[in-house]
């Protein structure tokens, strides 16, 4: 009996002993469980926050460097675009926003120096413009103060140099007017044949003294625009003054008209020196001088093509040149038809 209950003796205290061994197994576990999480969480708000120290310091190296290229653009005037290697979303588009500025300024700071430099050439032609004749006028003036003989003549040429600049100063004001837009026109059925022929009976007189050939081949029904009389009226007498000027060696003129569905085509023909391709567009610039153009006699054509193709546009047309020098230059003028037709 003793040696029974002394093995059971042992038997309890070796399942106690294993019990105690297991629960200390259990409770090292969940404290190693506790520890590795709480590493895990340490560890994870490092990452976090070296991220975030991270990206708050590269995305003010980014803005340095994009505030550093600004800069740079704005000292040096250049056109040169704002780039930065980002993935941030924002700032691609805070990138993208100010190249478009950036754009917007480069082509605003041309216009400028554009409108800059085409006002020097402005003033600069009417100088030369205004001061020919007024040397021509103080030149018969003088003559008439020293000799005293065949005044009339030396009056009516100066009356005629006189009339001639009141005439291209009042060709600049109307072209400023027209470009500032202060010139209202008042559109209404035109039959433009009938204006054509009214111009050309205008011009006739000089037109026979130069010993132009006139060739008009307009239709006997009328052909009506929506227009300005008096603005068309203007347009042919700039066109008709032109072939004069600048076309008299071809000793021709022409008036065509011909329509289509909705618009009707004038054209003025000469067979002068003509005009190369290259100055096709700039004939109509009202800095343009002819010296380059047609005749390197003349140094500037003055406005007259320049108001010509201003009033074509407010009445809803356009004025094109087509030349092929020393064989035919034309100047096409077109306008809309008559609304209600």
């Amino acid at each position: 009996m003793p040696t029974l209950f002394k093995g059971l003796r042992q038997e309890r205290y070796a399942a106690r002993t294993l019990e105690s061994t297991g629960r200390g197994y259990e409770v090292m576990s969940y404290e190693t469980i506790l520890f590795f999480l709480l590493l895990f969480i340490v560890l994870l708000l490092g990452i976090i926050l070296y991220q975030h120290v991270a990206f708050r310091v590269g995305m003010r190296a980014r803005l340095r460097e994009i505030s550093g290229k600004l800069k740079e653009i704005n000292d040096t005037g250049s056109d040169e675009k704002i780039f930065a290697f980002t993935d941030v979303p924002e700032l691609m588009e805070l990138m993208a926003q100010m190249n478009r500025l950036l754009e917007k300024h480069v082509k605003t700071e041309a216009e400028r120096r554009r409108f800059e430099m085409a006002s020097k050439k402005m003033l600069s032609n009417i100088s030369h413009d205004i001061k020919t004749p007024m040397t021509v006028i103080l030149g018969y003036l003088e003559i008439l103060r020293m000799n005293g003989g065949d005044s009339d003549e030396m009056l009516a040429k100066t009356e005629r140099k006189a009339k001639d600049v009141m005439e291209l100063i009042n060709q600049f004001f109307t072209l400023a007017k027209l470009e500032a837009g202060d010139m209202a026109l008042e559109a209404a059925s035109i039959d433009l044949c009938e204006v054509c022929r009214e111009s050309i009976l205008d011009f006739y007189e000089l037109l026979t003294k130069e010993d132009f050939e006139v060739d008009i081949a307009l239709p006997e029904a009328p052909a009506y625009v929506q227009g300005n009389r008096e603005a068309v009226g203007r347009i042919l007498s700039n066109l008709i003054s032109n072939v004069i000027r600048y076309g008299a060696e071809g000793k021709y003129i022409g008036l065509s008209l011909r329509t289509d569905e909705k618009s009707v085509f004038l054209a003025v023909t000469d067979k002068g020196k003509g005009i190369d391709k290259t100055f096709a567009d700039s004939v109509f610039e009202r800095l343009f001088t002819m010296e380059d153009s047609r005749n390197r006699n003349i140094q500037g054509n003055g406005p007259g093509l320049a108001i010509a193709r201003n009033l074509a546009v407010q009445l809803g047309g356009t004025l094109t040149l087509d030349s092929i020098p020393y064989e035919k230059t034309v100047f096409t003028l077109m306008l809309p038809k008559e609304r209600n037709l």
